[in-house]
């Protein structure tokens, strides 16, 4: 950890800020005249994901963390918990269920992922933008449908439930954007 001031907390940095590490999504700093300056920032608690507004004087201390990105990958679950392999030194990571999140249904088994580590400790999981999966269930495709036609719902190998294009097929693997669940295109096999 290094500590610097207020004034120099630029987004995307890590904060240490009563005991609890802080990302820094925005910041605003107003300077009204003659009186002094604040600074206004936006803030995501890497814990609990809650999101505060903060008003800082600029010229307070504080502690900038730097936080250490691994890719991993995914090996198997383990009741509630979640076992990756670190790709670099080969050692066995666990996620909670509440750590994970909503992000599992876009993973198989040796997919990878980046995680990211303050002092050892395991903070979050970070999804690639895209996955292919393979679709398992889907109503038959209609002849002649273009991705333009409507929607369907289709059912992935880990179980996800998304909306694809009327010509997908059962056993066609489709691209699925991570952050939203949204179908891109076909992948090739």
């Amino acid at each position: 950890m290094a500590s610097t001031k207020m004034i120099d907390v630029r987004r995307g940095m890590v904060l240490s800020m009563n005991g609890q590490l802080l990302y820094c999504l925005e910041r605003d700093l107003n300077t009204p005249g003659n009186w002094r300056a604040i600074l206004y920032l936006k803030l995501k608690n890497l814990k609990t994901g809650s999101i505060v507004d903060e008003r800082v004087h600029p010229d307070d201390k504080v502690d900038v963390v730097y936080l250490d990105t691994r890719p991993c990958t995914y090996s198997y679950k383990d009741g509630d918990d979640f076992v990756f392999m670190d790709a670099e030194t080969f050692e066995q990571v666990t996620l909670n269920a509440e750590m994970v999140g909503k992000q599992m249904p876009y993973l198989r088994e040796n997919d990878s992922v980046t995680i990211t580590f303050f002092d050892g400790r395991a903070l979050g999981m970070d999804l690639p933008q895209t996955v292919t999966l393979r679709v398992t269930e889907t109503e038959p495709g209609i002849k002649g449908a273009t991705a333009a036609a409507q929607q369907k719902s289709a059912t992935l190998e880990t179980g996800l439930k998304v909306q694809v294009p009327s010509f997908i097929t059962e056993n066609e693997l489709i691209v699925i954007q991570t952050d939203d669940g949204k179908y891109l295109r076909r992948q090739k096999e």
